[in-house]
């Protein structure tokens, strides 16, 4: 049963304070982390890629997936921090979070987990069936992670990399435009490599009292998230430049100007490599992704360089 009595006194193991009054409509808004929905634009990936980036029906589609799976991962979000609060408290950063700090009752959070994840699967059913399922998949796949999948090695990252990947498959479905295997492979070594390097960040901001927080680092340490990173990292430039070069990337696209952006997302990368290992960054890409402005103007330069190419007068 909840204790509603909140008090000044801090908690044990961080530097956080409860508050002193609640404010269910902000706390609630910040439970949904707005900031985070940026990893929802991988589902503009195949509106991209499939040259179909200039015909409204298309776009207006893709746009409603992208807010159905704002709303659907912001449901996830407040499932984690429900069951999470008591280790969020014993987060440096995470203690601040609405449930864990006390600015969002629990019983408010619970109610407006299923009413959001409710609507946003009803929206889900108005688009097509087959992104019906995909997000559908997606929201069983996160749950299953908040509960089990995320205490188990390895299967955590990569259950984190499924989620990306799902995403992608329900842009491309939205739409109705098949997706290619090319684009799903670059999307789970892109999604593993951030998640590996969230865990890496983890291990040092936490150091001895990262376990408290999330027990599954445990099972890492530094040195094999780095080699795992070091992998990842090689396969997803490497999946990228052949993806750029294939017979049937050429084919479809009718250039083979595309390896031209290659470039940009070796920067990218070695950017957040420079972030993660020199500045101890890497434990919220969606911040990293809002406010790095090399990472910034880097990203912005691949669209740009990819949209002339894919999208020139013929």
């Amino acid at each position: 049963m909840e204790d509603n009595t909140l008090t000044r006194k801090t908690y044990a193991g961080s530097d956080c304070s409860p508050v002193s009054q609640r404010n269910p409509l902000l706390g609630l808004i910040l439970s949904l982390r707005p900031k985070q929905w940026t990893k929802n634009l991988v589902i503009f990936a195949a509106l991209v890629f499939s040259q179909t980036a200039g015909e409204q029906t298309h776009v207006k589609l893709a746009v409603q997936a992208f807010a159905v799976f704002c709303l659907l991962s912001g449901a996830v979000y407040l499932l984690n921090d429900l069951l999470d609060y008591q280790q969020d408290r014993k987060h440096p950063i995470k203690c601040s979070r609405p449930i864990a700090s006390g600015l969002l009752d629990r019983r408010v959070a619970s109610v407006a987990f299923v009413l959001i994840a409710g609507i946003s699967i009803l929206w889900a059913s108005l688009l097509t069936r087959t992104f019906l399922f995909a997000a559908l998949a997606y929201f069983i796949l996160q749950v299953a992670y908040s509960f089990k999948l995320k205490h188990t090695v390895i299967l955590d990252v990569f259950s984190v990399a499924a989620g990306f990947v799902l995403r992608t498959i329900a842009g491309a479905e939205a739409i109705s435009v098949e997706i290619s295997s090319w684009l799903v492979i670059c999307t789970m070594l892109l999604a593993l490599f951030l998640a590996l390097c969230k865990r890496r960040h983890e291990i040092v901001l936490l150091s001895a009292k990262a376990v408290e927080h999330r027990k599954i680092l445990s099972e890492y340490n530094i040195p094999f998230l780095d080699q795992m990173i070091s992998v990842v990292t090689t396969a997803t430039v490497l999946s990228y430049a052949l993806y750029t070069m294939s017979e049937d990337t050429v084919h479809k696209f009718h250039t083979h100007r595309l390896i031209f952006t290659v470039p940009f997302v070796l920067y990218g990368i070695f950017r957040y490599l420079y972030l993660v290992y020199r500045k101890d960054q890497g434990g919220s890409p969606d911040t990293i992704l809002l406010t790095d402005k090399s990472l910034i103007a880097d990203l912005l330069l691949y669209l740009v360089a990819t949209f002339c190419i894919l999208y020139r007068p013929s």
